[in-house]
């Protein structure tokens, strides 16, 4: 396959064909342009995020359970990650291990009870 398309530009323009994809529910597509995107700007969060978030929905359950724990690692507080996180791991059936990070997310958002 020919891959040219999608690491071709600068990384605004790459970000944006990215985001296209997604939006279009592409998302195996936007991982392709995102995944050399986030070797090219490692220390961003929101590109890596957006990966995510496409092998996500895209039911690449690992790999994004891998780019989530580098961000969560890097910023212990960054609420969406942990969510997602805690969802990834509850899709791949490891409910007792998401359930921290989903306490985690729900206290961050302030969704907690106030008895």
């Amino acid at each position: 396959m020919d891959t040219t398309y999608y690491g071709h530009g600068t990384a605004a323009e790459r970000w944006e064909r990215a985001r296209l994809f997604f939006d279009a529910k592409d998302y195996a597509a936007a991982a392709r342009v995102l995944s050399g995107l986030v070797e090219e700007v490692p220390e961003q969060t929101g590109p890596r995020l957006l990966l995510a978030r496409a092998y996500y929905h895209s039911a690449q359950l690992s790999r994004a359970e891998a780019e989530l724990r580098v961000i969560v690692e890097r910023d212990p507080v960054e609420h969406y990650a942990r969510l997602m996180l805690g969802r990834t791991l509850q899709r791949q059936g490891r409910a007792e291990e998401a359930e921290p990070h989903l306490r985690i997310a729900s206290a961050l958002a302030g969704d907690f009870d106030r008895d």
